[in-house]
């Protein structure tokens, strides 16, 4: 049986905490790659996101060093909303339905699963790897959530790492260093590009 780590997002940049969690869960849960999906168009961002070709370009320099990680162009490629239902049905296809994915989450996400597009269906299509955030209890999520989502959850046993997409787009944009927050060929595309420099930095 295919064991499978998936990590999706906008990648707006990829940054160390993306590659740690993902390194974490491999070998905490024994998956045997990570695939990290840029979403083409992200349904709830309330910023404009850079080009789809920048930000897999960044999540393909950022994961090269990892023969483990892989990035997958599913969703820049599929048209409409990226949705994650959509996108784990198109990877059971492609793995088989025996394969055990492990769709990696912040646990804020974590919380808020019931709202997500297709929502009765995800607990079938996936086992939800929640990653720790800054200030967030855990505790939070088998008090709020309804049991059916709460069984569907594992959980990463590591110490929350505050690095934010967020913050690096405004150090950019104010002129201040991101070295150490970003792999170093990511900052160097960011600084070729020009990126974050005038763009929105919420």
């Amino acid at each position: 049986m295919v064991r499978l780590g998936v990590l999706g997002g906008t990648f707006d940049p990829l940054h160390w905490a993306h590659l740690l969690m993902a390194e974490e869960a491999r070998t905490r849960f024994d998956l045997e790659k990570v695939v990290f999906i840029p979403a083409g168009d992200p349904p709830h961002k309330d910023y404009e996101v850079s080009g789809a070709e920048d930000r897999y370009a960044m999540a393909l320099l950022g994961t090269a060093s990892n023969p483990a990680f892989e990035v997958s162009r599913m969703e820049l490629d599929r048209e409409g909303p990226s949705y994650s239902a959509d996108t784990l049905r198109e990877l059971r296809d492609i793995c088989g339905l025996d394969a055990g994915i492990h769709f990696m989450i912040g646990a804020d996400e974590a919380l808020d699963l019931p709202n997500w597009h297709d929502a009765e269906n995800l607990p079938d299509l996936a086992r939800f790897l929640v990653v720790p955030r800054p200030g967030f209890d855990l505790a939070e999520l088998k008090s709020r959530l309804p049991s059916r989502f709460y069984e569907a959850l594992d959980f990463l046993p590591m110490a929350p790492i505050d690095i934010s997409a967020t913050d690096i787009r405004a150090r950019m944009a104010s002129g201040r260093s991101i070295s150490y927050l970003v792999p170093k060929d990511v900052e160097a595309y960011i600084r070729k590009r020009g990126l974050y420099l005038e763009g929105n930095t919420l």
